[in-house]
Formats: structure tokens, sequence, C-alpha cells
């Protein structure tokens, strides 16, 4: 055996030189893969995740919505004993609701007070007839005459045709306030005695 063959024979085996073509292919596999995964478990938890709550509509009067049930602070002015009477027949005939709107307490004067939804609308037996002038609003309503007054914040409706006045405050919130006395005006008419001819200008 030659000196070259034992040489050779006793030299350690060489390890094999790394593949450079494979670790480059796994590194930019890796870098693909990493995003994707990501995106694919972005994906999964945002429809694992709850719907967003829908936004709470505003609320008006055609929609359904929580009414306070406090006491609405209320004048009660001393009646004589003829009024006093004719508002405690009213009051006993008025309607638990009107509309949507349900009744509620007042703070005073019960027998001649009423009032109705949050922002309240109220109802008052025995007050003082407005003075009408020439161009003011007056509009006939289920048989009962009514003057029409805008304060800041309600249209104030009082009766020109009873015995007993009836004023009717009713929110601006609530829209057209006409629309509102109708119920209460077929009360009136059951309760409250004409005080004769209506008004010039409040006629059928």
């Amino acid at each position: 055996m030659s000196e070259s063959s034992v040489a050779e024979a006793d030299r350690p085996d060489e390890a094999p030189a790394p593949d450079r073509t494979n670790r480059s292919a796994a590194l930019i596999a890796t870098a693909v893969a990493l995003p994707v995964a990501l995106l694919v478990g972005a994906l999964a938890l945002a429809n694992l995740a709850p719907d967003a709550p829908a936004a709470t509509p505003e609320p008006s009067p055609t929609t359904s919505r929580p009414q306070s049930t406090a006491p609405v602070e209320m004048a009660a002015p001393a009646l004589a004993e003829r009024p006093a009477t004719v508002c405690r027949a009213l009051l006993s005939q008025l309607p638990t609701s009107i509309r949507d709107l349900s009744q509620r307490p007042v703070t005073a004067g019960p027998e001649q007070n009423a009032a109705y939804g949050d922002p309240a609308l109220t109802v008052a037996c025995g007050g003082d007839e407005p003075e009408v002038a020439p161009t003011d609003h007056i509009t006939l309503v289920n048989s009962v005459c009514w003057h029409a007054v805008e304060r800041a914040d309600v249209t104030e409706l009082t009766t020109l045709d009873r015995e007993t006045a009836v004023t009717v405050r009713v929110p601006h919130f609530y829209g057209e306030a006409l629309q509102w006395v109708s119920p209460i005006s077929a009360t009136i008419v059951a309760s409250v005695p004409s005080a004769g001819p209506a008004p010039s200008g409040c006629t059928p």
C-alpha cells in the first residue's frame, strides 16, 4: 500500500459543505409564513369579537322611552265652590293616558290639576280666560274653542267657551300642540258646561 493511500485512509471524513440554497429558501418561507399566520389570527379574533352595540336612537314623541313618575310641580289656587265642583268632575273623567303619555302625580291640587308624560303635559282647571286680541290664534277642536299662546318651551291652550276655563300646556318637544288636546276636549265637553255661543272665529 502506498503512503498516499495510507494517508488518505487515516484522514477523517470531512463534513459536507452547507447547502446555501436550501438555507435561503427556508428563511424566505419563514418570512412569508409569519405575516400570513398573523393575518389569519387577527381575522379569527375579529370574527370571535362581539358585534359593536347599535347606536341608541334619540328619543322623540313617537319612540318609546322611560318616563319619569315623579310628581309634577303645579300651583293650586283656591277656587270658588262652583268652579271647584266643575273641576272635580273634569279631573275624575280625564283619561289615564294621552296617546303614549302616562298620567303622573302633581304636587298640589289633584282635584284641579293633572300631568302626563316627561316632559310634562299639564291640565289646569279653574283659571281665568285670557284676553283675546283680533290677531290671536283661536281654534275649534272637538267642539271646544281653544286660545293658543306660544311660550318659551310650551304652547299654552286655554278654553274660551266653557263655564270654567281649562288650560293645557303642551311642551314644544311633542310637536303640534292642538293634536294633543283632542282627547281632553272630549272630556271637557262631557264634564264642563258651555258658557254660551263660541267666540267669533271659533265656529265650525
